[in-house]
C-alpha cells in the first residue's frame, strides 16, 4: 500500500487594480482651523478643571501623609514603650536575686533611657519653658507631644464633680504583674467618691471606656463597684481599687457612675462623670523628671 500524501492546492491569482489611483479626502482649511480651536478649547477648559480640583487632592495627599507620620509615631512609642517596661521589670528581679552588679547596670540603662526618650526630653522641655514663662515655647512642645503621643499629655489622675459628687481617681502600672514581651501590661487605679451634695445618693452602676494605645476602644458596664452598691452620705466618702490590664503600654479611661438620692422616693438616677486619666507606664511629669 503506498502512502498518499496530500498536495497543496494551486495559488489562486489575484487580479490587479487598473483603474484609478484612490484620491485622499483633505480636510478644508476653513473646518480644520474651526476644529482644531475648539479642540484647544476643550483642552483648555480640561486643564482648568484639573487646575480647580488640585487642591482637593493635594488636601487629601496631606492628610494621607499625616496619618501615616501619626501612625509611625504611635508603633514607635509603643515599641519605646515596651522597651522601657522592659528594663523596669528586669530591673525588679535582678535586686530581688540580689544580683546588684546587673541591677546597676540596668539602672545605668533606665536613666540613659530616660534622658533620651522624646516623651521625656519634651515633657522636661515644656515643664520649664512654662516654669521660666515661656509659653510659646511651652505650646511647641505642647504641639510635637500631642503628634509623638496622644497620651502622654494626660494626666495619671482626674478629678471631676458633679452635682456635688466629686470622682477622684489615680493609676499606676504594676510590673510584677505585667509581662511585656508577651503584650500584656497591668495598671491599678484607685478611686475616692466624695459626696459634698446635702442629700445621701447611692451608686447603682459603673460605665467605663478604655481605649489602649492602638486607638482600639471597649465599653464595660457593671452593677456596683467591687461588688457592692455603697450609700454614701453628705460630707462622707467612698474610696476603692481596681485594675486594667491592657495590650499595650499606654491608654485612656473614662466614664460614669449611676447614683441617685435615696432620701426621697422615686427619685430618677443621674450620671456622675469619672473624668479621663492616662495608663502609662511613662507614669506623670513628676514621677521620672
Amino acid at each position: 500500500m503506498q502512502w498518499a500524501g496530500l498536495r497543496s492546492q494551486a495559488p489562486v491569482p489575484t487580479a490587479a487594480w487598473t483603474g484609478p489611483r484612490p484620491r485622499t479626502t483633505r480636510w478644508p482649511q476653513g473646518r480644520f482651523t474651526a476644529a482644531r480651536r475648539a479642540l484647544v478649547a476643550s483642552a483648555a477648559a480640561s486643564d482648568a478643571n484639573s487646575s480647580s480640583n488640585s487642591p482637593g487632592r493635594d488636601e487629601e495627599r496631606e492628610e494621607v501623609v499625616q496619618r501615616e507620620k501619626k501612625e509611625k509615631a504611635v508603633a514607635s512609642l509603643l515599641m519605646r514603650s515596651q522597651k522601657y517596661a522592659m528594663l523596669k521589670q528586669q530591673l525588679a528581679v535582678a535586686a530581688q536575686f540580689e544580683d546588684y552588679k546587673e541591677a546597676a547596670r540596668l539602672r545605668d540603662s533606665l536613666r540613659s533611657f530616660e534622658e533620651e526618650e522624646p516623651v521625656l526630653r519634651l515633657r522636661r522641655l515644656m515643664k520649664k519653658a512654662i516654669d521660666e514663662e515661656r509659653f510659646e515655647d511651652a505650646a511647641k512642645y505642647r504641639d510635637e507631644l500631642t503628634i509623638l503621643a496622644p497620651h502622654s499629655l494626660l494626666k495619671c489622675s482626674s478629678d471631676a464633680t458633679t452635682l456635688g459628687i466629686r470622682v477622684q481617681v489615680r493609676s499606676v502600672y504594676i510590673e510584677s504583674r505585667s509581662q511585656p514581651l508577651k503584650g500584656q501590661f497591668f495598671f491599678a487605679y484607685r478611686i475616692r467618691i466624695t459626696n459634698n451634695s446635702q442629700r445621701p445618693v447611692q451608686l447603682l452602676r459603673r460605665h467605663w471606656i478604655v481605649t489602649d494605645g492602638n486607638g482600639r476602644t471597649e465599653n464595660i458596664w457593671g452593677a456596683g463597684v467591687v461588688g457592692e452598691q455603697p450609700v454614701i452620705f453628705p460630707k462622707t466618702g467612698f474610696e476603692y481599687s481596681s485594675a486594667c490590664p491592657l495590650s499595650t503600654p499606654n491608654g485612656r479611661m473614662e466614664g460614669d457612675f449611676e447614683m441617685k438620692h435615696i432620701d426621697k422616693a422615686g427619685s430618677s438616677t443621674f450620671n456622675v462623670a469619672i473624668a479621663p486619666f492616662s495608663l502609662s507606664i511613662l507614669g506623670d511629669d513628676n514621677v521620672l523628671l
